[in-house]
């Protein structure tokens, strides 16, 4: 049985609706509000990036500074956890802790895109101590990171890789026999660089494989339902609201039939 039939992540009927940083167009992103937002509109999955303090405290947050946020230049690695949770965004909110969001949220099904080589240590350490390994999947675009992670956490993470994993199972959808690590789940563009990346022939070499593929970042209702009759497995949008409008529609959403 593959990781993807297996891992409770991924056990939905259907394709997986995702707030994308909690959803961020409609809150602030990687914030508390926007992650309750998510689960008050029905979500059981929200995406999320983390960083860790000079302390070694993981929180989320998108960029390896605050100046796109809080309007302050300082980095998270040179700040200490006492440090930043003084600091406020434009809009109020703390910079969380994951912490917070795995124990307020015990429901929530978490993917947790590593920032850094340095988050990658304290983040595993807190997945261990609160038995959340079931919950979540990791990514990065460091393969390094996935790569430490699942020496930690052992075979039962749900990982997503970097590129270069990405292009052979890419390649599998012509035919040509690559052989891939053993990740259980992609988390993609619909297209890079002009390159059409999920379609037909890339979705089939997945299911062959045994891999999910989730798609970000979709705020489009046209291009949300174009791919999910294609069969993607997932939709990761900013707009949670709209991703969960379009699958009421499609008699999809969670309780809508």
């Amino acid at each position: 049985m593959s990781l993807r039939i297996r891992h409770p992540f991924l056990a939905a009927p259907g394709a997986i609706a995702i707030a994308h940083r909690g959803g961020a167009l409609e809150a602030e992103e990687n914030t508390l509000p926007a992650f309750a937002n998510a689960a008050a509109l029905g979500y059981s999955h929200v995406e999320l990036d983390v960083h860790a303090t000079r302390d070694g405290v993981v929180v989320i947050h998108h960029d390896p500074d605050l100046t796109r946020l809080c309007d302050d230049p300082r980095t998270i690695a040179a700040l200490d956890y006492a440090q930043l949770r003084q600091i406020r965004t434009r809009g109020g909110a703390e910079i969380p802790k994951l912490e917070t969001l795995l124990s307020d949220f015990p429901a929530l099904h978490v993917a947790i895109e590593a920032k850094s080589r340095a988050v990658v240590g304290p983040l595993c350490d807190l997945i261990t101590r609160l038995g959340a390994l079931e919950r979540i999947s990791i990514g990065s675009f460091d393969p390094a990171c996935t790569a430490e992670a699942l020496a930690r956490l052992g075979p039962g993470l749900l990982w997503s890789p970097a590129h270069a994993q990405v292009a052979r199972l890419w390649v599998r959808g012509w035919g040509i026999p690559m052989p891939m690590a053993g990740f259980g789940l992609v988390q993609i563009p619909a297209r890079w660089n002009g390159l059409e990346v999920v379609t037909p022939r890339f979705l089939r070499a997945a299911q062959h494989a045994g891999v999910a593929v989730q798609v970000w970042t979709i705020n489009d209702a046209p291009e949300m339902m174009r791919l999910l009759d294609l069969g993607v497995d997932g939709v990761m949008t900013d707009k949670p609201s709209l991703l969960r409008k379009v699958l009421m529609q499609r008699g999809a959403w969670p309780g809508s039939t």
